[in-house]
């Protein structure tokens, strides 16, 4: 009789323990606009994850290490951009700009080290003013690793080829 009694109210105590939740209702928020930009910031700041991070020729493996070109396609296809894999590809990508009208996120196109005929390495703008802009980078130099320089100390004025906004359409 208690046994039958027990399998009677266990359903009871089981669902009694549990408690349903009113589901609120939604709201509505007027006038939301779908982000189709990219924001700059946002890119600046996963770009600085990679702070310190080995230089690698030829690597876009954040584990491993990075070369130039690899770091800045790795950061730009993060955000689903994606960019040419070798510094060679920036030659002729986009329209250079003024330097009065760099941004953060815009790439800086340098020449190569010895050679001003081809393209030699890349960096995204993390601080914009003009030819005083810092950048972020794989640096092959004495960093070896991803680091932030200012665009105007001389190895890199007189490298540089253009600047380009590769985020706007």
């Amino acid at each position: 009789m208690r046994l039958r009694l027990l399998f009677f109210l266990l359903p009871f105590v089981l669902l009694s323990s549990f408690t349903i939740k009113k589901k609120e209702p939604q709201h509505l928020i007027p006038n939301t606009k779908i982000q189709t930009e990219i924001n700059r910031d946002s890119i600046i700041a996963y770009a600085k994850q990679y702070l310190g991070t080995p230089y690698l020729y030829a690597s876009s493996n954040p584990k491993k290490g990075f070369d130039c070109s690899g770091f800045v396609s790795y950061v730009f296809n993060n955000f689903g951009l994606t960019l040419p894999r070798s510094s060679s590809g920036y030659k002729n990508i986009g329209k250079a700009l003024k330097p009065e009208e760099f941004k953060v996120g815009d790439v800086l196109v340098f020449y190569g080290y010895k050679n001003r005929n081809v393209v030699g390495h890349l960096g995204i703008i993390c601080e914009a003013n003009g030819m005083q802009s810092k950048f972020i980078h794989a640096s092959s130099g004495k960093a070896q690793q991803v680091t932030i320089t200012t665009l105007d100390t001389e190895h890199y004025t007189k490298r540089f080829y253009k600047c380009v906004d590769v985020l706007s359409k």
